[in-house]
């Protein structure tokens, strides 16, 4: 049995990939675990090392990675891949890993010593989504690998060559194959070793439908679950933003990566003193981009990774039209509109009766509402099974603030959107998931503590 990635592109097949059988995963699984005792005894600063080693390799790659994401989900050369985010993440992590892991000592008198320590969970599977597929990856392998675990990494099937790609760096720079080992595997071979207690952790990104496969399967097990699955995220422009700041930026947020990125911006809510101007400068922004073939540099918008993606965005966009909303960018401007690569538009009277505005869209559309205060723009953001992030538009931090405690999100923006800060936990909250990943809290997910009471005699 095999996995096939249709690239967007074109059409064709890009590439295929074997599965393994369960005896072969259940051996992978095996290696992982003895390779793991040896690996956590190393001094932490020599696991610090390999995986920084790791990550540039990666970047030594960079110029041959650009075009198989394009070919493999679309992203257009010109915004040159995602080292950048790659590496200001693992540095992160590895910069604040000494102190995140530290023993907390309580006592060493002559009486007793008390302390509690952290310690690897043992081999933990990474199951990595392709829409940002480096980025997302790196958020859980480097900590991970650097706490002392061993670490399983399947890939989704739009983009295999990531993790080959990524297991060839790390095992170059020196981190035993036995350590990171890249997989493929099925669905049901998947759940399958989760049933059996094959991992310590499992850190799943994708849809609310595979975060539910992964509750189903690891129920009964107590195997600790990292989930980060839909989004709706909203944005609220109020009447002191940076006007021009916050169209550019929002509309940045809902259409790049053809609008497939988990915190990307879906809905926005703006008061109605600003509405109108607003709306024209967002429609002119969409009105220049170039919808084409992602291995032209002038392309700025490429196809969405797959068909049924694209089709699904359609769908909601049509449903909304026929039920009253008006889409105001023209399809004239954009011929290249069909299969997987999808126009960009924007709609406007829409409310929350609409699947556009409900669903996940995770594509180049995106619905803009007016709002007449803070109360009626929170109910609104509120409005929602999701909550990721949200991006808050004022001067006024202390307003932002107060506002932010009211939304039901994992991380408030101010003047920005769209963004991981590393020194920050990414977490979110209802059908987004659970869990939290980088930061300080993101190396307590992938550890767990153990108490030390030694009475001296």
């Amino acid at each position: 049995m095999t996995i096939t990635c249709i690239s967007p592109i074109d059409g064709s097949i890009y590439a295929t990939r074997p599965v393994l059988n369960e005896f072969e995963a259940a051996e992978a699984v095996a290696k992982g675990k003895a390779a793991q005792v040896a690996w956590a005894a190393r001094p932490l600063r020599e696991r610090i090392d390999l995986v920084l080693k790791g990550v540039a390799n990666v970047g030594a790659m960079n110029d041959e990675i650009v075009p198989e994401l394009a070919w493999q989900m679309g992203r257009p050369i010109r915004y040159g891949g995602e080292f950048g985010g790659f590496d200001e993440r693992a540095r992160h992590m590895a910069g604040i890993a000494e102190a995140a892991l530290a023993d907390i000592a309580l006592e060493d008198s002559d009486s007793f010593r008390r302390m509690i320590k952290r310690v690897p969970h043992g081999l933990i599977l990474v199951v990595a989504p392709w829409n940002y597929p480096y980025m997302t990856a790196i958020n859980t392998v480097a900590p991970a690998l650097i706490a002392g675990n061993a670490v399983m990494l399947k890939h989704a099937s739009q983009t295999p060559l990531v993790g080959e790609r990524m297991a060839q760096a790390f095992r170059a720079a020196g981190v035993p194959e036995d350590v990171f080992q890249n997989v493929f595997l099925t669905h049901q071979t998947t759940s399958a070793l989760i049933a059996d207690r094959a991992f310590g952790f499992v850190n799943f990104t994708g849809s609310v439908g595979g975060g539910r496969a992964m509750e189903a399967a690891a129920k009964g097990t107590f195997t600790g679950l990292g989930l980060e699955l839909g989004g709706k995220d909203p944005g609220y422009v109020m009447e002191d933003a940076d006007l021009d700041a916050a169209v550019e930026t929002l509309m940045d947020g809902a259409m790049f990566n053809s609008g497939q990125c988990c915190c990307g911006i879906e809905r926005i809510y703006v008061t109605e003193r600003h509405f109108d101007a607003f709306v024209a400068k967002a429609v002119k922004i969409v009105e220049g981009y170039t919808l084409g073939n992602p291995l032209d540099p002038e392309t700025t918008l490429g196809p969405m990774a797959q068909v049924r993606f694209a089709d699904t965005v359609r769908s909601q966009t049509a449903d909304a039209v026929a039920a009253g909303a008006k889409a105001l960018i023209d399809p004239a401007l954009f011929p290249q509109d069909s299969g997987a690569y999808l126009m960009p538009q924007i709609l406007v009277d829409v409310d929350h009766s609409m699947r556009v505005m409900r669903e996940e869209s995770f594509g180049p559309v995106v619905g803009i509402m007016p709002v007449q205060d803070d109360a009626h723009a929170i109910r609104l953001m509120n409005d929602s099974d999701y909550g990721l992030t949200a991006s808050l538009w004022t001067q006024n931090t202390a307003r932002a603030e107060a506002i932010g405690d009211s939304i039901e999100t994992g991380t408030v923006f101010m003047n920005r959107a769209d963004y991981l800060d590393p020194g920050l936990c990414w977490t979110g909250c209802k059908d987004t998931g659970r869990g939290g990943g980088l930061s300080v809290i993101g190396y307590h997910n992938l550890t767990r503590p153990k108490s030390y009471h030694l009475k001296k005699v």
